[in-house]
This record gives C-alpha cells, structure tokens and sequence, in this order.
C-alpha cells in the first residue's frame, strides 16, 4: 500500500537499540500514519459529524486520540510527554490534528526505539491493575485501531471514500491485493 501523503517517512523511523523490538518503532510509526490518512479524508466541516446524538462526533475523537495516547505514554509507559494541556492543536482543523497527531509521535518513536527487554517486561501500573509494560503498549494501538475504525464507518456513512489501513477497501485497490473473503482463501497454507 502507498499513501498519497504519508506523516512519518521510512527515513524518520529510528532502530531499536534491541533489533527485536524494532517492530514496536515500525509499528506506532505505521498506526500513526494510517490514523493521520483516515483523519485527512474528513473535510473541516465534518468535525462536528456524528452518526446518533449519543455518539462521539468526529472532533470529539480526534481530541480523545490525541489526548488519550499522550496519557498512555506518560503516565502508563514512562514515556516523556509535553503537559496535557499543550497536547491539542491551536486551531480546530482536520490539518491541525493530523499534524500534531504526527509531531506527537515522532519524539515517541525514538523513546520506544531505546527501550530494552527488561523495559518492555516491566511491571507497570494500568489504571487498577499492574501489567507488562509491553501490554500496555499493545493496548494503545489496539485503541488507537478501534477509533480509527469508528471513523472509517463515519466516512462511509458520509458517503467519502474509505481509505486502506490493511488492505484493499471497497474504494481503493491495487494490483496485488488479495483480501480474504473466500474459504478458498482462508485455507491456504494449510
């Protein structure tokens, strides 16, 4: 998959000072981009959208995103973070979010690139309960993958096109794309 615009290229991606972990820096750096695409096919006046009164509308989780992972990587993580009330951009617009999203994690990147195993299986404290630092950090991407959802629905339910985060969608394919929506599919490799 290639995206039209992509927050953090491959060149500001550092490596891990433990190469086993470098899929944790590829990773965050590749949610961050899928968020920031998803976020960008939203016009302005979109922010305010919401499917049913009891929904969030699209600004409302944008702004939780932001400050949700901020609070995550600090007080959860460790992870050095700007004060919650510098997280927000100065101004209300699809561009402002999806680039302090991008400036957020890029110090981010290099943080998770230095940690070491004994960092990654250290005991953290998570709300009430204490896990794996590494949990925690599978958890943010898990919320980061589910609003992110949330939003693709609102798109389609504002008729825009659905861009790709994993593969092909209804509005962009590509030669190559192989989704799997058959048995034939799914029994492959067996």
């Amino acid at each position: 998959m290639t995206y039209d615009r992509v927050e953090i290229p491959a060149g500001a991606v550092p490596g891990a000072t433990e190469p086993a972990f470098q899929h944790l820096v590829d990773i965050y750096a590749s949610e961050t981009n899928k968020t920031a695409s998803i976020w960008r096919a939203f016009s302005d006046n979109d922010l305010d959208w919401r499917p049913h009164p009891k929904s969030s509308g699209v600004v409302e989780i944008m702004r939780h995103q932001l400050l949700s992972e901020r609070r995550f990587f600090a007080e959860f993580l460790g992870c050095p973070e700007p004060p919650g009330g510098e997280v927000l951009p100065s101004e209300r617009t699809v561009q402002a979010f999806a680039g302090r999203l991008a400036q957020l994690a890029l110090p981010r990147l290099m943080w998770i690139a230095e940690r070491r195993a004994e960092d990654w299986l250290a005991r953290v404290q998570f709300f009430d309960v204490e896990r794996e630092r590494i949990w925690v950090f599978w958890r943010r991407i898990l919320h980061t993958a589910h609003h992110r959802t949330q939003l693709t629905v609102y798109l389609r339910l504002l008729d825009k096109p659905v861009l790709p985060t994993y593969g092909p969608t209804a509005d962009v394919t590509w030669s190559g794309a192989d989704p799997t929506l058959a048995v034939e599919a799914a029994g492959r490799g067996s």
